[in-house]
């Protein structure tokens, strides 16, 4: 979860020209709606809303048209690649407080659905494409967000052609605690966001292979795991050595 800073807390408690939804919204000061004036924060919150999703909902199908934007709040989304064949594979995460859609893209590349229950701040097109036109700063955040998931997806393809299945697994434990709870850098605990197929659709592996190095990372002591979905990782340096991390 992003933690606001106390300069932040200040200028928001003096600000009584952010709207009040915007106040409360933890997810505006790492997001993309960080880079809006006032004016245009309470130009946005009059047209967007929040949205609760239950995991498995396709926000955006791939190939169609979508309709607007959204800012992730809580939750994870995954990302998939339809084939011909019907074959899909996922490729890629995005958590909070990522933003949804391809500006200056008229349809979705990618299918969109929550991996998790998901709360969404969905907005029109329209108002997002103006903003951009009217805000270098907002454009520049989209740009960062960009090239951040072109990095992320760069170091995964390393991840997928390069390492073990051991560090394959430790690898995708080790994005989702960092991605979930970004403020703990030493331990971490969270709910698996996939499914053991879809964890091994996301890594290239089988689903009994993936199953059988979770059981070799808890007997080593690098995780535990409670209830088959909880994870709890003691020492996260630990799992990013067994991920092959610097």
């Amino acid at each position: 979860m992003h933690v606001r800073t106390v300069d932040q807390q200040r200028s928001d408690v003096h600000n009584s020209e952010i709207p009040l939804v915007c106040l409360s919204c933890e997810a505006r000061h790492g997001g993309v709606c960080g880079a809006l004036e006032p004016a245009q924060l309470t130009e946005l919150s009059r047209q967007s809303k929040r949205r609760e999703l239950e995991a498995g909902t396709e926000v955006f199908g791939q190939g169609e048209r979508a309709p607007g934007y959204a800012n992730i709040m809580r939750g994870v989304v995954k990302l998939s690649k339809m084939l011909a064949d019907g074959r899909q594979q996922i490729v890629g995460l995005q958590f909070a407080p990522d933003f949804l859609g391809r500006p200056f893209s008229a349809e979705s590349a990618h299918s969109v659905e929550t991996a998790t229950d998901t709360q969404i701040c969905a907005f029109p097109r329209a108002v997002i494409d103006r903003l951009v036109d009217q805000s270098p700063e907002l454009e520049h955040r989209l740009h960062e967000q960009a090239l951040k998931e072109l990095d992320e997806a760069r170091d995964w393809m390393l991840t997928l052609g390069r390492k073990t299945a051991q560090e394959k697994v430790a690898s995708f434990l080790h994005l989702i605690a960092t991605h979930i709870d970004p403020e703990s850098d030493t331990i971490s605990r969270f709910d698996l966001p996939l499914s053991r197929a879809d964890i091994a659709d996301y890594l290239g592996l089988t689903i009994e292979t993936v199953s059988r190095q979770i059981t070799k990372l808890r007997k080593d002591g690098v995780i535990e795991v409670e209830h088959n979905r909880e994870v709890f990782v003691p020492d996260m340096d630990r799992l990013a050595r067994y991920a092959g991390m610097d």
